[in-house]
């Protein structure tokens, strides 16, 4: 069996060269690196994974709880978490909550007790237990794509965070409706209590106001992030007395419930009803109309999730931070706006903290 000094010789490189190839650890050179490489294909070399764990205390591994992974959201978000982890030597374990706190707090000890190195959740919308479980055994993690406030008296764990900019984002949609004359503008709005939901709540109203428009809470129902509820919600805000006339849906899955609804109904957009929705899809341009949307950075907040990770594992005691990536208004026809090409806006400012 190839041993790692049998690599070193055939790639001309010291031993401790191929173990930072092989382990991620530092900078490499790329042709270094992929004489590293070549050569533990050629000799067929493996690591012992098991053996290395009981030295360092490491298992190169890292737990991921998302829900919904059906979600091409979260799908693209696994595919960047992936790539950056396998890209540090890091494989990666798998599992989804179903955005159940119950679950949720059974996966991520299912997940510590396989001793991952460090966990990324996106928490649900009672992430309570969750963190106190991580906290209580001092478990590495970022949470991804929703964020959770410290408690008041600040002395609860710190937690990293990475997620997309939801506020401002939103009001965009809101304002470019009110540009075009709407005044009637609807809200499917998430599941209560994520972050997200209550991030586009407030930038849906920071919209209305921007465009001196006043807030009316019978166009803001809740579709619960899920596709039935945004139809549901879609067709609630139909059914007023006075509808709206243009709609904001807050994710993929309830676009595409509030297009059902909207058909259900025999209502064409833009003619009937305008639509802007949060999160661009690989086949949103392929609606008739195309729809203008929010695009989240997806890939890259899961690679800078794995980072933010990586970060913490080596300087377990730094302060937690927040990272909030940047999105772009991708702007189409469902708005009402005349079909042409694409035309991607500048992208949001993010802020990182």
């Amino acid at each position: 069996m190839a041993t790692m000094a049998d690599v070193a010789r055939r790639a001309g490189v010291s031993v401790a060269t191929v173990s930072h190839v092989l382990n991620g650890t530092r900078p490499v050179l790329p042709p270094t690196r992929q004489a590293v490489l070549d050569a533990v294909e050629e000799l067929g070399y493996t690591t012992n994974t098991l053996a290395r764990s009981l030295v360092t205390s490491r298992t190169r591994s890292i737990g991921l709880a998302v829900s919904a992974i059906s979600n091409p959201y979260f799908t693209e978000i696994l595919q960047g978490v992936e790539a950056a982890a396998l890209e540090h030597g890091y494989s990666l374990l798998l599992a989804d909550p179903h955005d159940d706190p119950e679950h949720e707090r059974n996966v991520v000890r299912l997940l510590h007790e396989r001793r991952v190195d460090g966990m990324i959740v996106a928490p649900s919308a009672r992430p309570g237990g969750l963190l106190a479980y991580l906290g209580r055994h001092r478990v590495p993690a970022v949470l991804l794509d929703r964020v959770v406030d410290p408690p008041g008296d600040g002395d609860g764990p710190p937690f990293d965070q990475v997620c997309a900019e939801n506020t401002e984002p939103t009001a965009r949609l809101v304002t470019h409706l009110a540009g075009l004359g709407h005044r009637r503008i609807g809200l499917v709005a998430g599941r209560p209590g994520l972050s997200t939901t209550a991030e586009r709540i407030t930038g849906y109203r920071h919209g209305l106001a921007a465009s001196g428009l006043p807030y009316d809470e019978r166009l803001l129902v809740h579709g619960d992030s899920e596709s039935a509820g945004g139809e549901r919600a879609a067709a609630a805000l139909l059914s007023l007395a006075v509808p709206p006339t243009a709609l904001v849906t807050a994710n993929n899955a309830m676009t595409i419930g509030a297009l059902r609804a909207l058909r259900a109904r025999g209502l064409s957009v833009p003619g009937d009803i305008a639509l802007c929705c949060f999160d661009d899809f690989a086949w949103a341009d392929l609606f008739s109309p195309r729809l203008t949307a929010i695009a989240q950075p997806s890939r890259d907040i899961g690679a800078r999730a794995v980072r933010v990770l990586l970060d913490r594992l080596d300087a377990p005691d730094r302060p937690a931070r927040t990272e909030r990536l940047p999105c772009v208004f991708v702007h189409r026809s469902s708005c009402g706006c005349p079909d042409g090409p694409e035309r991607p806006e500048h992208p949001t400012k993010g802020n990182p903290s």
